[in-house]
């Protein structure tokens, strides 16, 4: 039998012969000579049956490497390999002494040669870099790169990537990060830009085994269709038209790709004689604007008509068609595309002109959805940092005092699978961008798929997932983690809360441990000792999704209030009222106004006893997302549930972060839910206001954020976006992240808006109930406390905004009110920030509040 490794990349290299020269590498282990290292169907013309909904298959306990089966296509590249001819490359130094370590070797196809810094006589210290030439300009949007095949020395460990037009002016870096000490192959992205030379620089060695770096190969991607700094446009008032439609055997009119629904659809027409290729739809915006790509939605239901080859041509006056913004040839599958522009178009008319269907299956055109960008502004729609690499996937996070951001995923940093007792983990240095790395084995715990609750001391409580029973805690204060007792249910994909009594509150999930009977457990700071809760059980917070209670149970929407209290608010449709005291307790608190059960959804604390709920689906997974969004407003126990604004985009598996104004972001997601695929990504994130109840959309992302992704609420009043993946030997692991900039920081030219300042006056703890004493520099208009959160799987039931009572004490000193109810102020820690009148925020000051 063959090791699962290596069956694994066989598979992979059936199915995507591009990854050959991408991943031989790390079926290799051996020795280095010279240092003495050893190393380790078709689917119809018009409406096709929709696939079943259902789970991939329901899991016992142990969970294999993948939830369900991924994906046909997860193993190909997510954007195209560029062709390396003519390409060169040159190095700060190599090595030519003692062994062939020339730069050259990178783009040689072998994975048996390498570059290498010098190391013969004097090593040429760290950092060391290398520069690939295409001798042409082309847009780039990831590098690949693979560590030696034989030997441990010189793999990379920090980088940072710079791109240039020129050779000569090379700007800030586009991406850094540190990578995991392992033979496989890294993919290194960044937002897609224009570039003839794309640089790596190695700032340490990934083992610290010495001033050494080394690369087998090296490779870029191209245009993901993903452009950077663009928006979508709004469609209001769009018309479409088409060179022939369908209309006798379906509704297959050009209007539909405008109507929001993706299931249905634009078709050329097939009854009788088939319409010929060319086929093409224009779409009419009533107005000019600056346009700089399309977005295109295959359709769902199956696969004849979707565009193979295309050209995009605009037009101000609907009969002058210039020449084409954009041409190439799209993949026959079924994610989302992006034609991204060779020039931005101030246009009226965009015309999309298919010339051949992508499987070549017969003279078809078909779409589902139509979407335009246009450039970004950074004051309406934010802005887009570099993307920073991580040495895992970051399936779950927490926001640390200190300026860090703690990660963590499982047992490896690209899979998961069974109880290995130990857990991948690293941490965000938010000041310097430095990431760290640390494997945990004392707790005996992988923590893949937790529970998570930020305590009252500011520590990290996680409970079960791979180790179901387990539970850890992570201390800030000392950089460390400890066990401490099991629960007395085995978990994974349980929800929790810390409650007004400091106690840690759990519920549900079956996904991992026995199906089923996953009833409530309290956690006491002062045992470490769990208390059954006989009197919560979960079957009254299940949704119905047909695959039972593994996946009806997962992910809960649980706010702590008063007295103990917990409101389970979702992702059921139906809501409830927890008591913790005693035995427990849970009562109906009436249903989500009309909504369905939305599973992949969240639910976001804005205000004091005011929740926002985004998106979600009926089922786990292959089922259509939904795009709206309801208000949770609670008054003692009354709780009243109201539809506010649709999303412009349905979601599942997004992520949604409360700002310091009380504005809500939502980052990611598909329309499509299905883990461990980018197919029906969505990468216009939205932000809502609350004083109209509507969404606008934000500057797109250059990475998709779906099944297993995070998203974070930083000190700087900036958000963490990040994690996707965690599949194996796939193409859809994100192991990065970046920082959004909202727009309530910046001017329209990108630059920063003055900020108020916090210059004293917050102790590092104070008591529920009390008043602080404040300075500040510039004027403010008011206080708020953030909760410092912890992100998984779409979840954050720590976040938490609450305003507070300020009145002025004199020259910049203010006098701020911490509320008394700690149903209001949980006990834990905060970010306190300063907003002056426009809505701008301070950079936060950390307090514990008790």
């Amino acid at each position: 039998m063959l090791p699962r490794r290596v069956r694994a990349l066989a598979g992979a290299l059936r199915r995507s012969p591009l990854l050959i020269a991408l991943a031989l590498g790390s079926l290799l282990v051996g020795f280095t000579p010279w240092l003495g290292v050893a190393s380790a169907g078709p689917g119809g013309h018009g409406p096709t049956p929709r696939p079943t909904p259902g789970p991939l298959g329901q899991q016992p306990a142990k969970q294999s490497p993948h939830h369900g089966v991924a994906p046909a296509n997860a193993m190909e590249p997510t954007a195209p390999v560029l062709d390396r001819t003519g390409w060169t490359a040159a190095a700060s130094d190599e090595e030519t002494a003692k062994e062939n370590g020339r730069a050259a070797n990178v783009l040689d196809g072998d994975s048996a040669t390498l570059w290498h810094s010098r190391w013969s006589g004097t090593a040429a210290p760290l950092p060391h870099s290398i520069t690939l030439d295409m001798h042409r300009t082309t847009v780039v949007s990831a590098l690949v790169y693979q560590p030696r095949a034989v030997g441990v020395n010189g793999r990379v460990g920090e980088y940072s990537i710079r791109v240039s037009t020129d050779g000569r002016n090379w700007g800030s870096p586009v991406a850094t990060g540190t990578l995991a000490d392992d033979g496989s192959a890294k993919t290194l992205g960044f937002a897609p830009q224009g570039a003839r030379f794309v640089q790596l620089t190695a700032v340490t060695e990934a083992g610290r085994r010495g001033p050494w770096t080394s690369a087998a190969e090296l490779n870029l991607l191209g245009d993901p269709g993903t452009p950077a700094a663009t928006v979508d446009l709004p469609r209001t008032g769009w018309t479409a038209a088409a060179s022939d439609e369908e209309t006798a055997k379906e509704n297959g009119r050009a209007a539909n790709v405008l109507d929001g629904d993706s299931a249905t659809l634009w078709h050329s027409r097939w009854s009788g004689t088939a319409a010929p290729l060319p086929h093409s739809i224009t779409v009419d915006m009533h107005r000019t604007a600056a346009v700089s790509a399309l977005v295109y939605q295959p359709r769902k239901d199956g696969i004849n008509g979707r565009a193979g080859a295309y050209t995009i041509t605009t037009s101000t006056d609907g009969t002058t068609f210039g020449t084409p913004v954009a041409t190439g040839t799209w993949r026959d599958d079924d994610t989302v595309k992006t034609a991204t522009f060779t020039r931005t178009a101030n246009a009226r008319y965009i015309r999309l002109t298919v010339t051949r269907e992508a499987g070549d299956r017969g003279p078809w055109t078909s779409a589902a959805e139509i979407r335009l960008s246009g450039p970004a502004n950074p004051a309406t729609h934010g802005s887009w940092g570099r993307i920073t690499g991580f040495p895992l996937v970051p399936v779950a996070t927490a926001v640390l005092p200190g300026d860090k951001l703690l990660a963590w995923s499982a047992y490896a940093m690209d899979r998961f699978g069974g109880s290995n007792g130990y857990t991948q983990t690293a941490i965000l240095d938010l000041k310097t961008g430095k990431v760290t790395q640390r494997r945990i084995d004392n707790t005996g715990h992988d923590m893949f798929c937790p529970g998570i609750a930020m305590l009252a001391d500011g520590r990290v409580l996680v409970t079960g997932g791979s180790n179901a029973e387990k539970a850890s805690i992570y201390d800030p204060a000392t950089d460390s983690w400890s066990a401490t007792s099991n629960m007395n249910i085995a978990r994974g994909y349980q929800a929790m809360t810390l409650i007004s009594t400091g106690e840690a509150f759990v519920l549900g999930g079956s996904w991992s441990g026995a199906t089923g009977d996953k009833s409530g457990e309290v956690w006491s700071p002062e045992t470490g000792t769990w208390r059954r809760l006989p009197g919560v059980p979960a079957a009254p917070a299940l949704t119905a999704d047909p695959a039972g209670a593994y996946r009806a149970d997962n992910h809960m929407w649980l706010y702590a209030s008063s007295g103990g209290k917990v409101l389970q608010l979702g992702p059921s449709k139906q809501m409830n009222w927890i008591t913790t005291d005693g035995v427990g307790s849970i009562t109906s608190a009436g249903t989500r106004a009309d909504s369905q059960d939305a599973m992949t959804g969240n639910a976001v604390a804005y205000d004091v006893g005011k929740l926002l709920t985004l998106g979600g689906s009926p089922a786990y997974e292959k089922t259509p997302a939904t795009r709206r969004a309801y208000t949770v407003s609670i008054d003692g126990d009354q709780v009243q549930a109201a539809r506010t604004g649709d999303m412009g985009h349905a979601r599942a598996f997004g992520n949604s972060v409360v700002l310091p104004d009380g504005k809500v972001a939502v980052f990611g997601g598909q329309s499509y839910p299905v883990p461990f695929s980018d197919a029906t990504s969505v990468l216009t994130p939205e932000l809502w206001d609350p004083a109209t109840g509507g969404f606008t959309p934000l500057a797109s992302m250059a990475v998709p954020r779906n099944y297993h992704s995070v998203a974070n609420l930083l000190p700087d009043g900036r958000i963490f976006s990040g994690g996707g993946g965690l599949c194996g030997d796939c193409a859809t692991n994100h192991a990065d992240g970046a920082v959004f900039t909202p727009p309530y920081l910046l001017n329209a030219d990108g630059s920063l808006k003055p900020r108020p300042a916090i210059t004293g006056g917050v102790p590092p703890r104070a008591a529920a109930g009390t008043s602080l004493t404040v300075d500040t520099q510039g004027a403010v208009a008011s206080f708020v406390l953030m909760r410092a959160a912890a992100a998984t799987h779409s979840t954050d039931n720590d976040q938490r905004r609450v305003p507070l009572a300020s009145t002025a004490a004199g020259n910049g000193t203010y006098t701020v009110s911490i509320p008394a109810d700690k149903g209001v102020v949980l006990p834990g820690t905060y970010m306190l920030f300063a907003l002056d009148a426009q809505g701008v925020p301070s950079t936060a000051r950390f307090i514990t509040v008790s």
